[in-house]
């Protein structure tokens, strides 16, 4: 069956919206989780926390090229089921040491994200493929504003160490939606959906290489998930007072601005993703630099809203970019690889977050994240320009 149908492509991203809800709402209350395993001063809490993305990003690009090997639907349906496996286990471990093995369980056998955009990238070309993967990044975004929720409303009546096993039903669910949905065949031979294909692949997208999006993938998702950590101990130490839902509603704004802004940022900057990408990192180098200067709530909104600008800007462009590179190239291989990266900037701006949390305060990761957006912006604005400057005296 050549590509997919709009109801298609929304069961994908609803399957990944369900699946991530354990994945991503639950770890917030590892603090609450580790006491009751016998690590009493939750001292493993950071450590665990970057474990199934450790894990995760190790094994992505196996992955991808199994599901280019022997089908991506059956690759999903595979990452899908092993989540389902890794929660039940995580849900009735009765120690630290075996919490963490589900929790290395869960990266290993996980992968939902790159294998549904390989997925969709094995039907879909162009504009098309490029509006499917912004709209899994706002599955993602959902499920990370969302679930946190849940999972708190939930915990006076089941502990959230019990909430894994509970919640394990979400990608098992997802997985018997999954079995109706066809295999992807991609209308006209490109050579993507062949076995045996490069991942990497020789050819080349309309705009950039994919070695390019691969450092753009891992310097963004550095930059931005560096603030993420010690945003509430921040809050709390300048404005003084400040309840739970609303330093709640501060960490979800730049995730509620993709939700609302994704699809515009992508009709607007379709055709021009490099400047989107730049614009990108100059808003989270601005919004980050911001928080250090914040010191009342109208002010924190205003620079969370800056930085919830950049996050949609740098994830919608390149998720453009992405599809570009996706022509000619084997979609799990290369969704594998961007998976891998991304993991890898995730645990980097964890370390950085920690260590610059332990010797700055929780205003440093912050003040990381604006020199690493900084520097990206005069690396992916000044070489155009230079170019543009040498061609316009050459021709004069």
């Amino acid at each position: 069956m050549p590509g997919l149908g709009r109801r298609q492509v929304h069961a994908v991203a609803g399957c990944y919206f369900v699946a991530s809800f354990a994945a991503l709402g639950l770890p917030p209350f590892l603090t609450e989780i580790l006491p009751g395993l016998g690590d009493r001063g939750a001292r493993w809490a950071g450590l665990l926390y970057i474990v199934p993305t450790l894990f995760g990003g190790l094994v992505a690009p196996l992955w991808g090229r199994l599901a280019d090997r022997f089908g991506r639907k059956k690759l999903l349906l595979r990452a899908q089921l092993g989540l389902a496996a890794a929660f039940l286990f995580a849900g009735w471990a009765d120690s630290v040491a075996t919490f963490t093995a589900a929790l290395v369980l869960q990266g290993v056998l996980g992968g939902t994200f790159a294998a549904s955009n390989g997925y969709l990238a094995a039907a879909l070309e162009g504009p098309a493929l490029s509006r499917a993967l912004t709209l899994m990044q706002g599955s993602a975004r959902a499920a990370l504003v969302l679930a946190p929720i849940v999972v708190g409303t939930l915990s006076p009546w089941l502990s959230p160490h019990r909430q894994y096993a509970l919640l394990a039903v979400l990608p098992l669910a997802a997985a018997v939606m999954l079995t109706v949905l066809p295999e992807p065949r991609r209308a006209g031979a490109h050579g993507a959906g062949t076995a045996g294909a490069d991942p990497a692949g020789s050819a080349r997208g309309n705009r950039g290489t994919l070695r390019a999006l691969l450092a753009l993938e891992f310097v963004f998702v550095l930059s931005t998930v560096v603030s993420f950590p010690y945003l509430i101990s921040l809050v709390k130490e300048r404005i003084p007072g400040t309840g739970a839902l609303v330093s709640g509603v501060l960490f979800a704004l730049p995730h509620m601005c993709y939700l609302v802004a994704a699809m515009a940022v992508h009709a607007a900057f379709r055709t021009r993703p490099r400047l989107g990408v730049a614009l990108g990192f100059a808003c989270v180098a601005l919004g980050s630099a911001g928080h250090d200067l914040a010191d009342s709530l109208p002010a924190f909104l205003a620079v969370r809203v800056l930085l919830g600008a950049g996050l949609t800007l740098g994830l919608v462009c390149m998720s453009v970019l992405a599809a570009d590179c996706a022509e000619g190239r084997a979609p799990g291989g290369l969704f594998g690889s961007i998976e891998f990266f991304s993991k890898a900037g995730a645990v980097a701006a964890g370390l950085a977050a920690a260590a610059g949390n332990s010797l700055f305060g929780p205003s440093a990761p912050l003040l990381i994240g604006t020199a690493i957006a900084a520097v990206t912006v005069l690396a992916t604005a000044l070489p155009p320009l230079f170019r543009r400057l040498s061609a316009t005296r050459r021709s004069s």
